[in-house]
C-alpha cells in the first residue's frame, strides 16, 4: 500500500483519538457540579482549564503530535513565548462594586432559595480593596504548570541544559501579579529539574510589556476617553443587559431599579473569581442562566475589543514596540542558526498583561470578524471569532516557533493557548508551517513601518504646527 494511504490512516485515527479526548473531557466538564455552567464565558476572567478541558483531568498533559512539522529532519531552534499573568485577586475598583452588591443582598433580597440563603447566612464578603489584582496560589500553580507543558512540547528547547547554559530570558512587565508569574514559571522548571544551585534572572521591562501606558495617543484618544466605550454603554442600557438585570433582581427579590449594569457585573465577576481562585461553583452563580451569561460575555468583549483590539487603530498599533521585539529575536536566532552558530536566545519567556496579548494579537490580525462589534448587532454575532473567553483566560499565551528544516528551510508556527494556529491571510500554509520568510513577507508594511513613537504622537492640528 502507498505511504499517502498510510498518512490518511494515521491522519483519520489522529483526528478520532483527539476527538474522544476533548469529547471525554467536556463530558466530565459539564457533568462536575464544581463547575459552573457558565465558567465558559467569563471572558478576560476565565480559567485556563475551560480553553483547554483535558486539562481538568490532568493539569500536565500534551500532545506533541499536534506540533505537525512538515518534515522529520525539521527542529526547533528557538521559541518566544508571549504569556498572560496566571489567575489573580479581583482589583480594588471590582472589589467596591462586589462589597456593594453583597451589602445589598444581605440586608435587602427577599428570595426564598437555598442558595440566597447561603450566600445571606453562610457566604462571607472575604474580599479586601488591597488584594487589587495580585497573585493568587492558583495563579502560581498556572505558570508552573505551563512551563512543564512547555517544556514537554519543546523538549529540545525547554531543557535543563539551555536553562543552565544561559539560553533562556525572561521579561515581565513590573506588575506583581506579572513578577510572580514570572517566578513562577522559573520555578515550574527548576522543581522539575530539581536545580537547587543556581538562580536565574529576569529583567522587568515596561516599555514592552506595558507599552500601553506610555503610548500618549492611545491613553489620551482611548484609554482616557469616555467616549471610546460608548458601544459598550450603550450595550449596558440596552434591552438585552436590561432583562439580566431584571432577571437577577427577580431572583433576589428586589426592586428593579435597585440592580444596575455595575450589580450585575459584580454578580458575575463573584461567580467567576469564586471558581477561577477558590474552583467553588458558588451560589453567586445561580443569580444567572446561559443566556444571562452570553450578555454578559458580550457587554465584557465590547469592551475589549474597542478599548484593545479591532475598535480604534491606535489599540493594536500601540503594540508596535512588541511587534519589532518579537521579529528582531526571530530574525537573530535565523541568522545565528544560517552561520552554523548556536542560537543564543534558544527561549524568550515575556509575561504581560491582557492588555499585551490583546493588541498584539489585534495587530498580527487574529479573532478578526467580518462585522465590527456593536451594540446593536448581539443577535448576529453569536458566532463571532471575537470571543476573549476562547483567547485571553488567566495565562492565556503566544507561542512562535522558529524551525529550522535543512536547507536553509526556516519555518514558524504559532500556537496560541497551545494549540497551533494559522497566521490570518497568509495563503498556502494548512499542509505546513508557513515557511518564515513567508511570513515576514505577509507583515512586511508592518515590519517597515509601525514605529512606535510615530504612532503613539497626538496628531497636532494645523494651528499648532
Amino acid at each position: 500500500m502507498s505511504i499517502i494511504f498510510w498518512k490518511t490512516i494515521v491522519v483519520y485515527f489522529t483526528s478520532i483519538l483527539a476527538f474522544c479526548c476533548c469529547f471525554r473531557s467536556n463530558v466530565n466538564r459539564e457533568d462536575n457540579p464544581n463547575i459552573p455552567a457558565i465558567a465558559k464565558y467569563f471572558s478576560t476572567k476565565g480559567r485556563y482549564e475551560e480553553v483547554n478541558p483535558y486539562l481538568i483531568e490532568d493539569i500536565l498533559a500534551v500532545n506533541r503530535s499536534i506540533l505537525q512539522p512538515p518534515s522529520a529532519q525539521c527542529r526547533e531552534i528557538h521559541v518566544t513565548a508571549i504569556i498572560r499573568h496566571g489567575t489573580r485577586y479581583p482589583t480594588s475598583k471590582n472589589v467596591k462594586k462586589m462589597q456593594k452588591l453583597y451589602q445589598l443582598v444581605k440586608s435587602g433580597a427577599s428570595g426564598k432559595q437555598s442558595w440566597l440563603r447561603e450566600i445571606q447566612t453562610q457566604w462571607r464578603m472575604w474580599y479586601t480593596e488591597d488584594m487589587d489584582g495580585r497573585l493568587v496560589k492558583k495563579g502560581v500553580s498556572d505558570h508552573k504548570h505551563l512551563a512543564v507543558r512547555l517544556s514537554k512540547l519543546f523538549p529540545s528547547l525547554i531543557s535543563e541544559e539551555k536553562l543552565r547554559g544561559g539560553f533562556f530570558k525572561f521579561i515581565t512587565s513590573s506588575k506583581h501579579r506579572c513578577v510572580n508569574s514570572t517566578l513562577s514559571f522559573k520555578a515550574g522548571l527548576t522543581e522539575l529539574w530539581a536545580i537547587t544551585d543556581m538562580e536565574f534572572d529576569h529583567a522587568v521591562n515596561d516599555a514592552l510589556m506595558r507599552f500601553f501606558d506610555q503610548c500618549t495617543r492611545f491613553v489620551q484618544e482611548v484609554d482616557n476617553n469616555p467616549s471610546a466605550l460608548s458601544e459598550m454603554d450603550k450595550f449596558k442600557q440596552g434591552p438585552e443587559m436590561r432583562r439580566v438585570q431584571e432577571k437577577i433582581a427577580d431572583r433576589l427579590g428586589v426592586p428593579y431599579n435597585n440592580i444596575t449594569d455595575d450589580m450585575a457585573e459584580a454578580a458575575f465577576y463573584l461567580c467567576a473569581y469564586e471558581f477561577a481562585i477558590k474552583t467553588v461553583n458558588s451560589p453567586w452563580c445561580q443569580l444567572f442562566d446561559e443566556v444571562d451569561a452570553q450578555v454578559m460575555e458580550y457587554a465584557n468583549d465590547l469592551k475589549q475589543f474597542w478599548k484593545r483590539a479591532y475598535g480604534y487603530d491606535i489599540n493594536s498599533k500601540s503594540s508596535c514596540i512588541l511587534f519589532h521585539d518579537v521579529f528582531s529575536r526571530l530574525d537573530k536566532a535565523a541568522k545565528e542558526n544560517k552561520s552554523g552558530q548556536q542560537v543564543t536566545e534558544a527561549v524568550t519567556v515575556q509575561v504581560g498583561h491582557a492588555e499585551t496579548l490583546l493588541p498584539l494579537l489585534t495587530l498580527l490580525g487574529f479573532s478578526k470578524d467580518n462585522d465590527t462589534l456593536t451594540s446593536t448587532n448581539y443577535a448576529t454575532q453569536a458566532k463571532r471569532s471575537f470571543r476573549t473567553s476562547h483567547t485571553l483566560p488567566y495565562a492565556a499565551n503566544l507561542l512562535l516557533v522558529l524551525y529550522d528544516c535543512g536547507g536553509g528551510d526556516l519555518r514558524l508556527q504559532p500556537l496560541l493557548n497551545e494549540k497551533p494556529v494559522t497566521f490570518p491571510g497568509l495563503t498556502d500554509q494548512r499542509a505546513s508551517i508557513p515557511l518564515y520568510q513567508d511570513v515576514r513577507g505577509h507583515y512586511s508594511d508592518l515590519l517597515k513601518g509601525c514605529d512606535f513613537e510615530t504612532e503613539c504622537q497626538l496628531f497636532k492640528h494645523p494651528a499648532e504646527v
